[in-house]
């Protein structure tokens, strides 16, 4: 079995534990993953629908599977290479439409509010007005970006001052910067929960923890981690969200709040260094072993 996954920059980064422990893994399902950047592809519109795809411009023999790890960084031209391999007949994992729908922040939350409770969202206009978010959101309040992963591109403001100047110093140095604003959930804040979902099955849950005050909890800014029992609730709240963008692998990240939890957001392309040293699973065997039996199957 051959599969293929898809990163950007393949050549300029140090590939991911991620990456790398798939790729080791791999051997021991009989699965040769090859890792490539979709840039190396070039795409061909015709009814010679196997030779329509080229690789490193040399026709090639297509993967039975193909699994993108890009996430928020997806871009166009990564979306149409995934199009043409499902029209093709290649297992994607996971489909293009949810990850299209996921890379977009302000698009997933109005999905997700429709059935689950989610942090209240608002997509800011420049010059933003600060009397609007203070009316609707109350300060302190959470900028994001659009688009980003890993917590980067996600502020703080405690005030309104405090915001004006950020919203401020965002648009002199980039004037068509997108972002959307949330309220602040402070029981949540300096740690959340990331749920790992394959398929139908929670494989692991963890509660990432600030060590240093920060409102921010990543694993890959330096959070702590820890292993977190996965309640009924949990369980089901984790599997309607992946259910409902249409995702296959995901990490689901839930905020602590009054009562329960409310759904931060929802990733394509999770990593799970952290959960691994968390909860002591083998998530890498626990996404081949998924993806070999779809295809066997």
């Amino acid at each position: 079995m051959k599969g293929w996954i898809l990163q950007k920059d393949i050549h300029a980064k140090v590939p991911s534990y991620e990456t790398l422990k798939l790729i080791e893994k791999g051997k021991e399902f009989g699965i040769h993953l090859e890792l490539h950047d979709p840039r190396q592809l070039e795409i061909i519109v015709t009814k010679e629908d196997r030779k329509s795809v080229l690789l490193d411009e040399m026709p090639t023999k297509l993967p039975d599977f193909i699994f993108p790890r890009m996430g928020a960084t997806t871009t166009y031209f990564a979306l149409a290479v995934l199009r043409h391999l499902e029209r093709l007949g290649v297992y994607c994992v996971n489909p293009s439409g949810a990850i299209e729908i996921v890379k977009d922040k302000l698009y997933q939350m109005q999905i997700l509010a429709e059935k689950f409770p989610v942090p209240k969202t608002m997509l800011a206009k420049f010059p933003v007005d600060t009397k609007i978010v203070e009316k609707h959101l109350n300060f302190p309040v959470i900028v994001k970006a659009l688009s980003g992963s890993q917590g980067s591109g996600v502020f703080l403001s405690q005030d309104a001052l405090a915001f004006d100047d950020l919203s401020q110093l965002i648009r002199i140095t980039n004037q068509n910067a997108e972002i959307i604003l949330q309220e602040f959930i402070s029981k949540s804040h300096g740690r959340d929960l990331r749920v790992f979902v394959i398929g139908d099955k929670v494989v692991g849950c963890m509660e990432r923890y600030s060590t240093d005050n920060s409102f921010k909890a990543n694993f890959s800014r330096g959070g702590a981690v820890r292993e977190f029992k996965v309640t009924p609730e949990i369980e089901s709240l984790a599997l309607e969200v992946t259910q409902t963008v249409g995702l296959e692998i995901a990490g689901v990240d839930l905020l602590f709040d009054e009562g329960g939890f409310k759904v931060c957001e929802v990733n394509s392309s999770p990593g799970f260094k952290g959960m691994e040293q968390a909860t002591g699973k083998d998530i890498a065997s626990e996404i081949l072993s998924y993806i070999h039996q779809k295809i066997k199957g």
